[in-house]
């Protein structure tokens, strides 16, 4: 850890800091110059980029969506994921359409970054962490796609190489969700049968993290319906149904691989993902070990329902079962992160939209959203410090359970809670990062 004037800089782990450090810079010139007023990008941008930039900055936002996709997924078929995900950074830090669609797009990149026949692990690290690491998750729904059944050995085995080295910890865990995003894609966007899939994993860490990724897809495919792993399994199944090869082409858009004879699940009954007529659905129908990850995913559906209003889900998440009513207000601050893209002042402001008995979860939720997107901790940090006092200790031990996933080395998490602001609460940030004192 270093000390730039006042504010402490934690570095990142080799692994995930080849591209950060470059796209954030972008992200805030970009951001700043749209708040001046029109939209543009800095003029070192790559020429690919611009040209992307004004053939689809003017069109509606799905005609924009489909045309930016398409533009990347050329930038990927000519020069390879980092290329694609440099791209979607420029791009995101111009248009703020872009920014709030920025994790769908990443899937978009990794599920067409993976062909059948290619190493996995070959290209699963080729993604990095950022748009929250939403190529990772891409590569793995297409391997499943391409690879059929997901017998116990192949579920078990596909996250393995990650288990050994704790280092890994951070691949592992995006493997393991996008596990849980594959699976529920191979089942037809079958809730249940992707979680009888992840529960053939070993662990209950690594079961949970799988859990993650089935309830994160099961929303996203509901409530967007353009999203690339619909358009993804929509091309496999008109080309087995003899539509050939310009449906797959459609979907993809132009440059992607070739998948070829993909196939999922057949003869299997549709799942009702969401219903407007309860709330807590799916979580209402599910066996308590599911409750978790199911109600840390649970307000993006309510707000769905609710068309965005904040203060309407802080009320639905009161009348979640008494030991998951914390899961709730914490996904309603990871919804809050997302809806204000990572914005401090608003961000805070909408979390004060809770009752204050549960006001921590909904900051739980947000500083632990800022370090996943990120896979940095400054945001967070900061996040923390502007809190009311008696907030400020359970801001900082979710500071901590986030370095857990961030650093395998303990002496790097001691170091790293050395940001927070008192030692009192760097205490309580190492108890969240499990470092021994």
């Amino acid at each position: 850890m270093s000390e730039s004037g006042s504010r402490t800089v934690v570095s990142v782990p080799a692994h995930r800091r080849r591209r950060a450090r470059g796209l954030g810079l972008v992200l805030a010139i970009g951001l700043a110059a749209a708040a001046c007023g029109e939209p543009s990008l800095p003029p070192v941008a790559p020429a690919e980029t611009v040209a992307a930039f004004e053939a689809c900055r003017g069109l509606a936002w799905e005609d924009k969506q489909a045309c930016y996709e398409a533009r990347l997924l050329d930038e990927l078929a000519e020069s390879g994921t980092v290329a694609a995900l440099d791209m979607l950074g420029w791009l995101a830090a111009a248009d703020r359409d872009v920014q709030s669609q920025s994790h769908v797009l990443t899937h978009a990149i990794g599920i067409s970054a993976y062909a059948p026949g290619e190493t996995f692990t070959d290209v699963f690290e080729e993604c990095t962490e950022v748009f929250q690491s939403g190529c990772y998750h891409g590569v793995v729904q297409a391997y499943f796609i391409a690879t059929g059944e997901p017998d116990a050995e192949k579920v078990a085995g596909l996250c393995a190489p990650y288990e050994a080295d704790p280092s890994d910890r951070w691949l592992l865990f995006q493997c393991l969700h996008g596990l849980g995003h594959g699976l529920t894609m191979y089942y037809g966007h079958h809730l249940l049968m992707a979680l009888d899939g992840c529960d053939l994993l070993t662990t209950g860490w690594n079961r949970n993290s799988c859990y993650g990724g089935a309830f994160m897809e099961n929303v996203v495919n509901a409530v967007a319906p353009h999203h690339p792993a619909a358009a993804l399994v929509s091309a496999d199944t008109a080309s087995e149904n003899g539509a050939g090869e310009g449906a797959e082409a459609s979907a993809h858009g132009a440059g992607a691989h070739d998948h070829g004879v993909m196939a999922m699940a057949e003869g299997i009954e549709a799942f009702e993902p969401l219903r407007s007529d309860d709330p807590h659905y799916p979580c209402s129908i599910l066996d308590e070990k599911y409750l978790t990850s199911c109600y840390q995913m649970q307000t993006s559906a309510m707000l769905w329902h609710n068309d965005g209003d904040i203060a309407d889900a802080a009320s639905t998440c009161l009348d979640a079962p008494d030991g998951w009513r914390d899961d709730c207000f914490m996904s309603l601050g990871r919804d809050i992160s997302g809806r204000t893209l990572q914005d401090e002042d608003d961000a805070r402001r909408e979390c004060r939209k809770s009752p204050e008995d549960y006001r921590v979860w909904c900051y739980v939720g947000v500083v632990r959203n800022f370090v996943d997107v990120t896979a940095t901790t400054d945001a967070g940090f900061s996040f923390c410090r502007a809190l009311e006092d008696s907030a400020k200790p359970r801001c900082h031990e979710a500071m901590g359970e986030a370095l857990y996933s961030l650093y395998a080395d303990e002496a790097a998490r001691r170091e790293a809670c050395g940001a927070s602001e008192t030692e009192e609460l760097a205490l309580e940030c190492r108890r969240g990062a499990l470092v021994t004192d």
